[in-house]
């Protein structure tokens, strides 16, 4: 396949999927807000140096997402056969709120800007080289319909789900990741048109070990709490099946859809 930029590479999931594709000999570009911090994502570009390519990018700045779009056209070519928006807050305090007394605007504001704006932006600006990728990820399914379109991420949560809320709470997190599934939906139906498709999906990793989640272990049932790796093969497994008929659409790490 084609090259691969993950947005939030520097730990969690987002080094699990440059880890994963690296492996596979995909070339990664690992973006991330602090490279020279990112200790887990120097290392594995001392394993791959050929194949992993750590670029700075806050999702929080449109002039850092625009650099690093020039950045990678200059250096990887004109295409893209996958991005993967992993970088999420659960609010700026670390913990989701659980009633109205803990919502503020600036908090609602940090994460939306997180979340859910950071990925549209960043489908902004790499749009164009996903328009130009071959869509190697599902290379055969993609085969099987001779259909081939690149590939949009965007890591969502169960908890975005308007039909799935039971419990309440998390309001700034569950806002912005139904926004971000909104978003994604946009995006399948702009970037599906004519001949140069791209395939835009929102997916849900189940309960990861990993520091945003972690506050919220002790009620989770152990065969329920991924580790990174599980996830990611998960993951890995829905994107390699992805056809343009999965575009718009949002999945749990299961294949299962789940409803906005």
């Amino acid at each position: 396949m084609g090259p691969a930029l993950i947005q939030g590479a520097s730990r969690g999931l987002g080094l699990q999927f440059s880890r994963a594709l690296a492996s596979r000999g995909t070339t990664v570009i690992a973006c991330c807000r602090d490279p020279g911090g990112a200790e887990g994502l120097r290392s594995l570009q001392s394993e791959h140096p050929s194949l992993i390519d750590v670029v700075q990018l806050d999702v929080t700045s449109e002039g850092a997402v625009q650099a690093a779009a020039q950045h990678v056209q200059q250096t990887h070519g004109k295409a893209l056969d996958l991005l993967i928006n992993c970088s999420a807050i659960l609010s700026p305090s670390g913990r989701g709120e659980t009633s109205l007394r803990d919502v503020s605007m600036k908090a609602l504001q940090d994460t939306f800007t997180v979340n859910t704006f950071g990925p549209l932006v960043m489908a902004k600006y790499f749009g164009p080289l996903l328009q130009a990728g071959q869509g190697s990820i599902g290379r055969q399914a993609a085969e099987a319909r001779q259909q081939h379109a690149a590939v949009v991420v965007n890591m969502s949560a169960r908890v975005g789900s308007i039909g799935d809320n039971k419990l309440g709470g998390w309001y700034s997190y569950r806002m912005s990741k139904s926004a971000l599934n909104m978003a994604t939906r946009n995006l399948s139906i702009e970037l599906g048109r004519g001949r140069k498709k791209v395939i835009c999906v929102a997916l849900h990793p189940g309960t990861v070990d990993t520091a945003l989640s972690r506050p919220y272990h002790k009620n989770v049932p152990a065969d329920k709490l991924f580790s990174p790796q599980q996830s990611v093969g998960y993951l890995l497994n829905i994107i390699d099946g992805l056809g343009i008929d999965n575009s718009g659409k949002y999945y749990g790490w299961d294949g299962e859809e789940i409803p906005f």
